[in-house]
């Protein structure tokens, strides 16, 4: 049970990645390569915060989002104002913030075993000791304390971003986005700055990605300055995943789909490490498990178009 609830919790984490990535890949149809970077930035930036004890751990999560939407910023320039190639401009900040996390911890990895983290803080919220290693009944099953209560707060948490999302995107301003994506020429003439629009989004895309790398960090104990690497590809397979469970295209059911489909192949991962599989073959199934979400479905439809259209 305990595997299952940390699958569970690191499910619910990485489906704030997804979030940021359907925005980007989904809403603006921008394959930003920026979110493997912004996701170690996130890690790294809330490491450092919290290991220097001048920040909370709520207050490292907040600025490590904000340093997060920077990289979606800085990207979104790139490409709207000086007309880089939106792969090629995702590509060069990543490539940037390789060496800018390196800076950031001053070492390739930074270790929060015996550090506060918002997983501990919540731990002491409900009166559960560090050294205590006390076990709850879960469907019948015996499982941590801990891990239970892990699990509890990344759901809490992904179910808020999500809802703050799916609010933001009901906005005037998200509307806005949403049009943009859509039909850029339609909603320039309508007067909506697309070039302004395709920025903001990047930057709340990248924005989710640190703040998952950030909870990441902190749930695993440790941040690593490659930790971001492969984890576009994660994202995607959330994303393509969940559309094939939830067809709706709709803004709550798309947010939705992104969750549920980051908890499913997490579980398909876990089954499959269960089974046997070589850890170090974890990408080249990550990578099949995309592939074989994105050809399914034509195959199912006859080669006719994949059902993975833009958000509504």
């Amino acid at each position: 049970m305990n595997l299952l609830l940390g699958t569970f919790t690191i499910g619910f984490i990485l489906s704030l990645l997804a979030a940021g990535v359907l925005i980007s890949f989904r809403i603006f149809n921008f394959a930003d390569i920026t979110a493997e970077g912004s996701l170690a930035l996130g890690a790294s930036t809330a490491a450092v915060l919290i290991t220097s004890g001048a920040f909370g751990p709520a207050a490292a999560l907040l600025i490590s989002a904000l340093a997060g939407a920077a990289a979606g910023v800085l990207t979104g320039v790139l490409h709207t104002k000086f007309k880089i190639n939106a792969l090629l401009a995702g590509i060069l900040v990543m490539t940037a913030l390789y060496s800018v996390n390196l800076h950031v911890m001053g070492k390739s990895n930074i270790a929060l075993m015996n550090e506060e983290t918002v997983f501990t803080s919540f731990n002491r919220l409900l009166s559960i000791s560090e050294s205590a290693n006390k076990t709850v009944l879960i469907l019948g099953f015996p499982a941590s304390v801990k891990e239970a209560a892990a699990a509890a707060l990344a759901f809490i948490l992904a179910s808020s971003g999500g809802a703050l999302l799916y609010w933001f995107l009901g906005t005037e301003l998200g509307a806005a986005m949403r049009a943009t994506g859509n039909c850029p020429q339609m909603a320039a003439a309508l007067g909506v700055n697309t070039e302004l629009m395709i920025i903001a989004g990047l930057s709340i895309a990248n924005a989710f990605a640190a703040l998952s790398g950030a909870l990441l960090a902190s749930y695993q104990g440790f941040a690593d300055v490659q930790m971001g690497i492969g984890m576009l590809v994660w994202g995607l397979a959330s994303v393509i995943i969940g559309e094939t469970l939830v067809r709706d295209k709709s803004v709550g059911f798309a947010i939705t789909s992104a969750i549920m489909g980051s908890i499913f192949f997490r579980l398909l991962v876990a089954i499959a490490l269960r089974f046997g599989m070589n850890p170090n073959d974890m990408k080249l199934m990550t990578a099949l498990f995309v592939l074989a979400a994105l050809v399914l479905p034509r195959i199912y439809k006859g080669g006719g178009r994949f059902a993975g259209a833009a958000v509504k």
